[in-house]
């Protein structure tokens, strides 16, 4: 099954929360899933560094930027730092940066677009606190799905 976000909304319509179609897949894994841990932060990635540095394993980071174009939260350096400690995947509501390099990292990434600049490290943020974008609210513990048809939510796990 290549394409799940479809096949997942067929089976659980009255579980899944589609986020509204703004995501490029960048990563080098298509398709990803896991439970969720949510960082919110505005051009300053420092969270998320710290993040990725921890066990990752059936988990996906959603980083709400805040939609910036202006700094790119995620970079080649910490997103192989991700797939190393077992992340799935990381959803950027904002940029990322090594786009080419990210694309050969076996780990799921989407994001808005693509910034060449990187953040200031002022240790600003806040880590596991509901974030709302696409006209859906993500809740750390919700599981996200991935792939090249956007992304969703649910509360539970979803066996397919």
């Amino acid at each position: 099954m290549r394409d799940l976000l479809p096949e997942l909304c067929d089976q659980f319509p009255e579980q899944v929360r589609v986020i509204e179609p703004m995501f490029t897949n960048c990563g080098g894994k298509e398709r990803f899933y896991g439970k969720v841990v949510t960082i919110k932060c505005f051009e300053d990635n420092s969270l998320v560094r710290e993040q990725v540095a921890q066990d990752g394993t059936g988990k996906v980071l959603v980083v709400d930027g805040g939609g910036s174009f202006r700094r790119a939260l995620l970079g080649d350096m910490l997103a192989e730092k991700a797939a190393d400690n077992g992340w799935q995947g990381i959803i950027v509501y904002g940029c990322i940066r090594d786009v080419n390099a990210i694309g050969e990292t076996n780990i799921g990434v989407q994001a808005l677009a693509t910034h060449p600049m990187k953040t200031d490290k002022r240790g600003l943020g806040d880590l596991n606190v509901p974030v709302t974008f696409g006209g859906v609210t993500i809740s750390p513990g919700n599981y996200l799905y991935a792939d090249n048809n956007g992304a969703l939510v649910s509360d539970s796990e979803l066996t397919w």
